[in-house]
């Protein structure tokens, strides 16, 4: 490998109005490296992300590509010179089919200006039976598929382009368990034909594994870099948050006695869930574990209304309830809410306040002869966005231009002023720095503590096992499983989401 950089970055500055994204950042990445870029929401990654491919330009500094300084004035520019993205924030178009998103801007051309789409096909089929990813169907559109497959189609079409630098924004928020093997097995691949990539992520785990060197950013400024063997896990959270994390998880009540059942589920079917049942009392987190697919997904959005069931009862405080939309649940007498799995698109309107978000599904409260009561709606959201720890701006900027962590706090103020008693949480803190996974958890234990619901589902098993009272195990579209707080070790979880339990046997 050159002894020369792929990557240099010295005095990199980008400020968007008052706010200093990026704050004289430097650092490098030698060729053929795997580098980690690791902060809190809002440290500056994604502002790094989007100068290296184009998106934006700082307002100061120089950014060196294999020795040479480059301009990269749009994503076409950073292209031209090997630089390819893998958005968190999917860019594949929604309406159009995934090999034409695989070929998206630069299909195969022809005679004329005309594509070679077979051509073009044959290309994009061979490239997704090298990366394991023959069993995709090319010809379906991207909107029907679910948010981890969509994430490797993301990851695939920035590899078929051939690059010499792979940006990886937060690859495997969307991934779990043999999905993280998979991209593991693709990165060693790019490694060992040179490619140097640039790794964003959260989860420390996965940068020990995939990683050699990192990157810590704090206040859009670099503060370190090292070797990853180097500096111990203590020593890297403390840089990213400027201090130290006493606790991971708050401590589970020791003596409490069950609640009542607030919600109980019979035999409950819907797309892959076959017969769900389960319980879930006041007072306390239940956990769902199970591998991609197992009707994790569906289980939630038929508790909120979101899905037709096709079969089995939902039951609210012992009374039957018939959930025909998310208004319905959400209603006080049921007080069932829903924290999705892509924030996004599906939990929050970007172009609007903080305040109007929150507000909007109880927007009735407010409102007296048609017109809405702006002060009340503003001191109720308030008190709310205290509860989660937002910054009172949230109540008049809109939500696009928070970080990740933010925007999942609002997303989980607007429940807590609608107060639902039942909170229903889709792997909430995918994509959200230590910091902020630390304050939800507090949050989730807090809500519990006063009394209400929680029905949990997370991609990262230390999660379950920090967090939930009990924690039932999918398999086949079933609970197979419910396994108490005395019995819960990763081991144990993994061993039973794996298939592996007799109960397990005996459903299969």
């Amino acid at each position: 490998m050159s002894s020369v950089p792929a990557m240099a970055l010295a005095g990199i500055t980008k400020a968007f109005g008052a706010t200093l994204a990026a704050d004289q950042v430097a650092f490098e990445v030698a060729e053929g490296q795997i580098h980690a870029l690791l902060g809190e929401n809002g440290a500056g990654k994604s502002t790094i992300v989007k100068l290296l491919a184009g998106l934006i330009r700082p307002d100061a500094g120089t950014l060196r590509l294999f020795g040479q300084p480059v301009h990269l004035a749009s994503p076409r520019a950073a292209h031209r010179l090997g630089v390819q993205t893998a958005f968190q924030e999917l860019t594949l178009v929604r309406d159009l089919t995934v090999l034409d998103n695989m070929l998206l801007p630069y299909a195969p051309i022809g005679p004329f200006g005309l594509r070679r789409r077979r051509q073009g096909e044959r290309l994009v089929r061979a490239h997704m039976a090298e990366l394991e990813l023959e069993e995709v169907d090319l010809h379906a559109e991207v909107r029907e598929l679910d948010l981890a497959l969509l994430q490797k189609i993301e990851i695939a079409r920035a590899v078929f382009r051939r690059p010499r630098i792979l940006l990886l924004d937060e690859p495997t928020s969307s991934l779990s368990g043999r999905d993280i093997d998979w991209l593991g097995r693709i990165m060693a691949r790019l490694k060992a034909a040179g490619v140097t990539q640039l790794f964003i992520s959260h989860r420390l785990p996965e940068v020990r594994r995939f990683c050699d060197t990192l990157t810590v950013l704090r206040n859009g400024r670099a503060i370190a870099s090292h070797a990853l063997t180097e500096v111990d896990d203590d020593q890297v959270i403390r840089m990213i948050l400027g201090r130290a994390l006493d606790q991971t998880f708050p401590a589970k009540p020791a003596d409490r006695r069950p609640g009542p059942v607030v919600l109980r589920a019979e035999r409950l079917a819907a797309g892959r869930l076959e017969a769900a049942s389960f319980e879930l009392r006041a007072g306390e987190i239940l956990g769902v574990a199970g591998l991609q697919g197992m009707g994790q997904l569906e289980l939630f959005l038929a508790c909120f209304g979101m899905v037709e069931r096709r079969a089995g009862t939902l039951a609210v405080d012992g009374q039957p309830v018939s959930l025909l939309s998310p208004a319905d649940a959400v209603r006080a007498e049921i007080g069932i809410s829903l924290v999705p799995e892509d924030r996004k698109t599906e939990a929050l309107f970007l172009q609007l306040s903080g305040r109007h978000n929150a507000s909007l599904p109880v927007i009735d409260r407010f409102t007296r002869l048609g017109l809405i009561d702006q002060a009340a709606e503003r001191a109720a959201v308030g008190r709310a966005f205290d509860l989660v720890q937002v910054d009172r701006r949230a109540l008049w900027t809109r939500v696009g231009a928070f970080s990740g962590g933010n925007q999942q706090k609002i997303a989980i103020a607007k429940w807590l002023l609608a107060e639902s008693r039942i909170l229903l949480l889709y792997d909430p803190t995918r994509g959200i720095d230590v910091g902020t996974k630390h304050e939800l958890y507090g949050l989730m234990r807090r809500y519990a503590d006063a009394g209400g619901a929680v029905l949990f589902y997370s991609t990262e098993i230390p999660e379950l096992v920090g967090l939930a009272d009990r924690v039932a195990i999918l398999y086949g579209g079933r609970i197979a499983e419910m396994l108490p707080a005395e019995g819960l070790t990763e081991e144990a979880i993994l061993r039973a989401v794996l298939g592996g339990s007799r109960a397990l046997e005996e459903v299969a």
